[in-house]
């Protein structure tokens, strides 16, 4: 997975950033991306797109990028602005946040098929990065984990709609929980499935 970029520190690039989003096709939470720069000695065995990893090797995995990486960063933007500017600007714009985070700049940018417009950055989208490239995959890691323990958070709030199980996506019980109580404050009213539903909390 670590081709594509040893091809760019071969033209030069010593602070290539890959970066990944989670939560898109939720009904409620943010939705949220991470931005990684790994330094070219990393060794991160069994790293894979978070989506085929188990939930505690997300956990030790994202554990070891953060303590490894040059640079880590997470973007964050909340089921309001989602509803008002759609899902994939949503997505774009917690990507841009996350780079901008970084401590160290990057001199290229590995995305998960998706161009950023506002990044005065080299990049390069590449279709399903997060299974092709090394450090967007460990910007999935890094992003589910952190957006699952938040959802976790949001569980002890709203315990009606089992987010500790489902993070926001649309499971069964999710919808079943959306008919009988309606949405809380952090679903995406916007949403098909959301936006049909009786509000409980105003």
């Amino acid at each position: 997975m670590g081709a594509l970029e040893r091809e760019l520190r071969v033209d030069g690039f010593m602070a290539i950033a890959g970066t990944d989003e989670v939560g898109r096709g939720c009904l409620a939470g943010p939705v949220v991306a991470a931005a990684v720069i790994l330094g070219a000695e990393s060794v991160l065995p069994r790293l894979d797109d978070s989506k085929r990893l188990s939930a505690a090797e997300r956990a030790s995995l994202s554990c070891r990028i953060i303590a490894s990486a040059r640079a880590v960063a997470v973007g964050v933007v909340e089921p309001p602005t989602i509803d008002r500017i759609n899902i994939l600007v949503a997505s774009k714009m917690a990507m841009r946040h996350a780079v901008e985070a970084l401590e160290l700049r990057p001199d290229a940018l590995l995305t998960d098929a998706v161009y950023l417009d506002e990044l005065m950055i080299p990049q390069l989208p590449i279709v399903r990065g997060d299974s092709r490239s090394v450090s967007i995959a460990a910007a999935s890691v890094v992003a589910k984990v952190y957006r699952d323990s938040l959802m976790e958070s949001y569980h002890a709030i709203y315990p009606q709609y089992d987010f500790i199980n489902n993070v926001g996506y649309g499971t069964a019980n999710h919808c079943k929980a959306l008919e009988e109580y309606g949405p809380s404050p952090i679903h995406r009213r916007g949403f098909r499935g959301v936006i049909d539903q009786r509000p409980l909390f105003g």
